[in-house]
């Protein structure tokens, strides 16, 4: 429980600035359409959401490499045969930040 709202709140305090900051960059005395404002709110939308798609999975396959990784050497300690068949499953869980990462270019190619 600790650990979600851990990462809820990085979440919220690393996309809070961009959201905040943001800045118009047309000039301050041309008139804005409604085409133009939901275009743009679109775009800032895309990133963000590639940048939690990456985020996310980076942190997820993190806490899994970090518990997968001491089960492994822990079961090594006592039976060193065992160290093939720990690197698939390692492998596994760095896979997560591989398709965070997929999902984010398909979120930012695709719309």
């Amino acid at each position: 429980m600790k650990r979600a709202l851990l990462i809820l709140g990085l979440v919220l305090l690393s996309t809070s600035p961009v959201l905040v900051l943001a800045q118009d960059v047309r000039g301050a005395g041309t008139p804005v359409s409604v085409e133009a404002s939901a275009d743009s709110g679109s775009v800032n939308w895309k990133y963000i959401a590639a940048a939690l798609a990456v985020g996310l999975s980076c942190i997820a396959g993190g806490i899994a490499v970090g518990q997968i990784g001491a089960a492994a050497m822990g079961a090594m300690s006592e039976n060193p045969e065992l160290s093939g068949k720990a690197l698939p499953y390692a492998g596994l869980a760095e896979g997560i930040c591989l398709w965070g990462f997929l999902v984010a270019l398909l979120i930012l190619v695709l719309n």
